[in-house]
């Protein structure tokens, strides 16, 4: 039998206005919090585990493997169905809670179907490429974006869900507390991870590889599924303000790739903005596919030690996501901040690089700690510098356009990573090389964005932006 989604202590007088419903406190925040952590830790599996048994165990193409798993990044415009759906549909009796119990349970069946596929791609490969490798792959990619309708299908209304909890003067410590889970999250997921593959050598036999990251993949989303169930039970039925907002939101949601594309171009600043953010989204996430093979294929690293890595990126990212904020962004000012970031990330690349020459774990461990570091300073100034180049009465549809357009320039960082490493090795002379050839175009790419970041003018914003963005939603309407 569904259940109502209103508590009985939240009902609405005649005006509308709420009578009871609480406000989400501190705990039930880092609660729902658990949610972005599973998420985290399921990122894991597919940008710390199988990317690394792919290009390195399986001799699989870097830029099939990149492709393959970039399928679920590609079809991120599929939220825009998912976030109307549940607006207007309830599912299990909920609009928000039901659609994330359902993506929560299908992304973490379609994760081991994945790995399975993963198999029987890398055994067809034995005998070189064939026409049933190529079946395979396709298959691959298919499970991946079916992977990536999951995540989006139970993300989007968590989203959703935090708006409805929320009001305005306590949504972005919500949001700031929530989505700083992801990173820990990613943190507990490559620790969980790498303790679960220990036992793999270094060139242990395929089988005794594939029994281990099987069993990986039974165990790590079961724990993200009761995670996802353990973030949201209950709190929609206590805190929902969703009943009594009837005006339309222009949330992330709402927002299609082509209104996202106008919105992000509608004036000379925000495009330059755009252009900006989608040339730092290049050059922080082009290492996504290629991170674990350089540490197996370079340095010698077990399956196990290639997953922890992310530990490390993701404690430098958490630090300077929290240092930035508090620290580094109130005595620099935003902009600096940005350029400072752009400056270290593009630095500490040439270090990754640097620690390839060794062949020192420890060292590329930290290499990857101050990476971290260094893009979550410049994540955090940019972020908040593009909460200046907003327009108060369209920021829910500019911050959307670029949450869904950043999705897709994570799609195409994650395939040109894996398509330069294919480039890099077919001509480049050794491992070392072809890896550095993909940290050296991320640095080139990262102080190319830091050249567009001096042209952007927040006053300029300011005067002409806001008509621009309000002229393309009118147009949107007619």
């Amino acid at each position: 039998m569904a259940t109502s989604n209103v508590s009985p202590n939240s009902e609405s007088n005649e005006s509308g206005k709420s009578t009871s419903i609480p406000k989400v406190k501190l705990w039930t925040m880092f609660r729902l919090g658990l949610f972005q952590m599973a998420l985290g830790i399921m990122s894991i599996l597919t940008l710390g585990v199988l990317n690394r048994v792919m290009i390195e165990e399986l001799r699989v193409p870097a830029l099939i493997v990149a492709g393959a798993i970039a399928m679920h990044q590609f079809v991120a415009p599929i939220r825009v169905w998912f976030g109307q759906m549940s607006d207007t549909k309830p599912l299990l009796g909920y609009h928000r809670s039901g659609y994330v119990w359902v993506g929560a349970a299908l992304f973490a069946i379609v994760s081991f179907f994945a790995v399975q596929v993963v198999w029987q791609l890398g055994f067809s490969l034995q005998s070189g490429w064939t026409s049933q490798s190529s079946g395979w792959a396709a298959l691959l990619a298919l499970i991946f974006a079916l992977y990536g309708v999951a995540i989006s299908a139970s993300s989007t209304p968590f989203a959703a869900l935090l708006v409805d909890v929320s009001d305005e003067d306590n949504r972005s410590k919500l949001v700031g507390v929530v989505w700083s889970m992801l990173m820990v999250g990613i943190i507990i997921g490559a620790i969980i991870s790498s303790g679960l593959l220990r036992q793999i050598a270094l060139n242990a036999p395929l089988e005794v590889i594939q029994t281990q990251v099987n069993r990986l993949f039974l165990i790590v989303p079961g724990i993200a599924f009761a995670l996802c169930l353990l973030s949201t039970v209950g709190v929609e039925k206590k805190y929902s303000r969703y009943t009594m907002r009837s005006t339309a939101i222009n949330r992330e949601d709402k927002i299609t790739l082509g209104m996202a594309m106008q919105v992000l171009t509608a004036s000379r600043q925000t495009a330059i903005f755009f252009t900006f953010l989608l040339l730092m989204t290049l050059s922080l996430f082009m290492q996504d596919a290629v991170l674990e093979p350089y540490g197996g294929e370079v340095f010698k690293m077990t399956i196990a030690e290639t997953t922890k890595l992310n530990a490390f990126f993701g404690t430098g990212t958490l630090i300077g996501l929290s240092l930035t904020g508090f620290l580094i962004a109130p005595r620099l000012g935003k902009k600096n901040t940005t350029k400072l970031g752009c400056v270290a990330v593009a630095v500490c690349l040439i270090i990754i690089v640097l620690a390839g020459t060794t062949a020192n774990a420890k060292f590329l461990q930290w290499s990857l700690t101050l990476f971290g570091f260094a893009s979550g300073v410049t994540t955090t100034g940019a972020l908040s510098l593009m909460l200046d180049l907003t327009a108060a009465e369209t920021a829910g549809t500019f911050i959307g356009a670029w949450g869904l357009a950043q999705a897709m320039a994570r799609a195409l960082a994650t395939v040109s990573g894996g398509a330069v490493l294919n480039l890099g090795k077919s001509f480049l002379t050794t491992p070392l090389f072809a890896y550095g050839l993909v940290f050296t175009i991320q640095a080139v790419v990262i102080l190319l964005a830091l050249g567009l970041l001096a042209k952007v003018n927040v006053t300029e914003f300011q005067r002409n932006a806001k008509q621009a963005i309000a002229s393309i939603l009118e147009s949107e309407l007619d």
